[in-house]
């Protein structure tokens, strides 16, 4: 072969190999998003104070502080819009504004400045930062689940925060893109762990705990002893308060990776992030008031069909499941309860006036 076509096919390879790496590592953000107001404290919030971490130039006490509700969130261009309208809401609703520290936690492929720019946009005054999550940390455990969206890698990212904050932050309210509160975030927050508990969430003992995992789970003596001695309920992990100290400490990362290292193996459940967590933590969580995760809002995970709140008192909406909020409107296909989210969204319509 003549030089000159080598040299244009090496050219050519070089190309195709240079747009692959680009379009992998390229996030793009197709909506735009307008300004939220700014939420100021309330006379009487606790000062952040200085504390005995070093830390590096340029960086607030906040992210470091005991006194500060931290709050971490994955964030991505699918449900950026999901995302920018709880952030709003949990501002809008706090006490002390001011004194929240958002952690955001983004693939390590994706554009983080970006979504930095994105979210600095619509809140200037954000105290946030953006913690980068190596996918291919978790990619190789992931076993298919009922619904393709489950199986996102940045959806098991939540098993990792306690090594991807910084060790400083001891407590963290974690929560899905999903939801919008109605109360103060400062509340849930403040969550009593009791002495040994690792994390709170509500729990839903009516829940048909045995569906969550499959005959082959069920069938096995060995596997089925996991809930032995245990009261295990279905609790959801869209909105856990976790103490991050004692995860590190008891390494359970370690031991949802081991589940799902087995679930590779031989399959004993069907619905992704989740089940891990039952498996670890189902009866040994501390509890929290249903009003702080009135979930489901969403439908099931096949066709997504309205649904009603429980009954009782709500702090916080969940839109889990199939159907967001988001699509049901821009479909001319909304539920009743999204129009309880449209007041938090921030999306910048060519109509919208500002």
């Amino acid at each position: 072969m003549p030089l000159h076509q080598c040299l244009f096919i090496l050219w050519l390879i070089a190309l195709v190999l240079g747009l692959a790496t680009t379009a992998n590592a390229t996030t793009t953000i197709s909506q735009r998003f307008k300004e939220a107001p700014q939420f100021y404290n309330s006379p009487d919030c606790p000062s952040i104070s200085s504390i005995e971490f070093e830390l590096d130039e340029g960086e607030e006490h906040i992210f470091c502080s005991d006194e500060a509700v931290h709050v971490a969130m994955t964030l991505d261009s699918a449900y950026i819009r999901g995302s920018m309208a709880a952030i709003l809401s949990v501002l809008q609703h706090s006490s002390c504004p001011q004194n929240i520290a958002f952690h955001f936690v983004a693939s390590a492929k994706a554009n983080a400045s970006l979504l930095r720019s994105t979210i600095s946009t619509s809140f200037p005054y954000l105290k946030f930062r953006v913690h980068p999550f190596d996918d291919s940390s978790v990619s190789g455990l992931i076993s298919t689940s009922i619904r393709s969206a489950l199986d996102c890698p940045l959806n098991y990212a939540r098993s990792y925060l306690a090594n991807l904050l910084p060790l400083c932050v001891r407590r963290v309210v974690y929560l899905d893109s999903d939801l919008v509160l109605v109360d103060d975030i400062a509340k849930l927050a403040a969550t009593d762990l009791g002495n040994s508990s690792v994390l709170a969430a509500p729990e839903y003992c009516n829940a048909n705990f045995t569906s969550y995992f499959t005959p082959t789970f069920w069938s096995s003596h060995a596997l089925s002893l996991t809930f032995a001695n245990r009261k295990a309920c279905y609790f959801n992990t869209g909105v856990m308060v976790i103490d991050l100290d004692r995860w590190r400490a008891g390494d359970y990362t370690t031991k949802i990776e081991e589940w799902m290292e087995l679930q590779k193996r031989m399959r004993i459940y069907e619905l992704g992030s989740l089940p891990p967590f039952l498996l670890v933590f189902a009866g040994n969580i501390a509890p929290v008031d249903h009003r702080w995760n009135q979930h489901g809002l969403g439908g099931d995970n096949f066709r997504g069909l309205c649904r009603d709140l429980h009954p009782g008192p709500v702090s916080l909406l969940h839109w889990s499941g199939k159907g967001k909020p988001w699509a049901r409107l821009d479909a001319n296909r909304p539920c009743p309860l999204d129009a309880l989210w449209a007041p938090y969204d921030l999306l910048h319509t060519p109509f919208a006036l500002d």
